[in-house]
């Protein structure tokens, strides 16, 4: 089983890494900008890497240092950025205030959705035909590609930026986090091809920004990432998020993070120039990847067993 790790930020390198032994197998230059986001394709083949306005991607499997594709379109940062399950297309979200399709063999627009405002997350819904994205105006939009058009607009909070988006693996729920640290929780329920929205429950995750939401795998769990220099591990429940453990060792900001497959592991990017592969059981640190020079602010880890 292969297990693909990789870091990036803003030392303008993107950086591969052994996750057990914690050795860099591989760096690659990433001159043009930082990099923000970090995505693996499903068959583990390429690494698609979001920095100010393109989206490169690079061939995981050989030493190759240029991209072998690369997207361009977007007039501002790239902040997000995920796969279609087979790979057939990517979408992206960005600061210049849009969503885009892309197709992954022509890296050409196949679709593009405005928000009027910057955009700072997006991701696919499993059933691989809706999208949802946030924004600094303080929306939650949900994209229909089918019907080729916004379907819901949520607005947690007015005014204040939602930061990050994450949708449960079953499709059950989505989770939105704030800029005043404050977590929102929505039922979804599919009724045919119609998506419903429930308003479940909101919390206060932090006291600063958030800056990633993610449900594990298995659903049983929230990481949140924040400004406050912690990570923390939620219990997900129909009703009540209770906190399970915080992550305390960051030094600054943690930015992004990635769980294992088995739910029972998770990745973290800090500005402290590290990332740290936790073991959730006991909140230890199990490795600490050391080799940026500066902020680490985004992971990506596939560690799924071959198909």
């Amino acid at each position: 089983m292969s297990v693909i790790m990789a870091t990036a930020g803003y030392d303008h390198t993107i950086r591969f890494w052994e996750a057990l032994s914690g050795i860099c197998s591989r760096t690659i230059q990433h001159s043009d900008s930082q990099v923000n986001r970090l995505c693996i394709s499903p068959d583990k083949r390429l690494l698609a890497a979001a920095g100010h306005t393109t989206v490169k991607l690079y061939d995981i499997k050989s030493t190759n240092p240029s991209s072998v594709l690369l997207f361009e379109g977007h007039s501002n940062n790239v902040t997000g950025v995920g796969f279609h399950c087979e790979g057939k297309w990517m979408v992206t979200s960005s600061e210049d205030g849009t969503v885009k399709i892309w197709d992954t063999r022509t890296a050409s627009v196949q679709r593009n959705y405005s928000h009027g405002s910057p955009v700072n997350d997006v991701v696919i819904h499993p059933n691989q035909g809706e999208l949802i994205s946030c924004d600094q105006a303080g929306n939650v939009r949900i994209w229909d590609l089918g019907e080729n058009k916004c379907t819901h607009q949520l607005i947690p909070e007015d005014d204040v930026p939602v930061r990050s988006v994450t949708v449960a693996t079953d499709g059950s729920m989505l989770v939105a986090g704030n800029n005043l640290g404050n977590c929102y929780v929505w039922r979804m329920i599919q009724n045919r091809d119609v998506t419903q929205l429930v308003p479940v429950t909101k919390f206060q995750a932090h006291t600063k920004y958030i800056t990633r939401v993610l449900l594990s795998p298995d659903v049983r769990h929230l990481a949140t990432c924040s400004a406050d220099h912690t990570a923390k591990i939620w219990s997900v429940d129909e009703k009540k998020f209770s906190l399970e453990n915080t992550l305390h060792g960051h030094q600054r900001w943690v930015w992004d993070c990635a769980f294992s497959a088995d739910s029972a592991y998770l990745v973290t990017a800090c500005s402290d120039h590290y990332a740290r592969l936790w073991e959730l059981s006991s909140q230890q640190i199990i490795r600490q990847y050391n080799g940026h020079h500066r902020g680490a602010v985004c992971v990506a880890l596939n560690d799924y067993s071959e198909r």
